[in-house]
């Protein structure tokens, strides 16, 4: 085979629309464009969320508030959820969470809230915990652990 012989194969390649090349090439006058019109000049249509003039939805929607986006978002599990899913003498790590179903993601990490009883001694490894959160753990002669 030489390099004269290479070609890609059938139909893998199209010739481009060679337009404004006059009227035999069936693409003259306009070059595809119609008359007139917006479509018709130079630069093509509009931008992106430009509604004709109308008001448009981003300036007509009402804004309230202040969204912090450099807040960090943690995922937050209560003692009563550990107490239910583990058993007595259990590590608690946020692997073993996600695997168990309890949380679907981490996002900035998983903090442990004091809502309801814990009775069971566990090993719990979690980014925060609630004060009283870490001393209903350890009052269950568990341990709380910050990663």
């Amino acid at each position: 085979m030489k390099l004269h012989d290479l070609a890609p194969a059938a139909g893998a390649s199209k010739a481009r629309k060679r337009i404004g090349r006059g009227p035999a090439s069936g693409q003259g006058k306009t070059a595809g464009k119609g008359h007139k019109g917006q479509l018709a000049r130079a630069g093509r249509g509009q931008r992106a969320g430009f509604e004709g003039g109308q008001m448009p939805l981003q300036r007509r929607v009402p804004k309230r508030g202040f969204n912090n986006i450099f807040a960090t978002e943690m995922v937050i599990v209560n003692v009563a959820t550990l107490e239910k899913y583990f058993e007595d003498g259990a590590t608690v790590t946020v692997d073993a969470l996600l695997e168990k179903g309890i949380i679907k993601k981490t996002l900035d990490g998983v903090k442990i809230l004091g809502q309801g009883e814990l009775a069971k001694k566990l090993t719990v490894q979690a980014n925060a915990f609630s004060e009283t959160a870490k001393s209903k753990i350890e009052a269950a002669g568990g341990k709380a652990e910050v990663i």
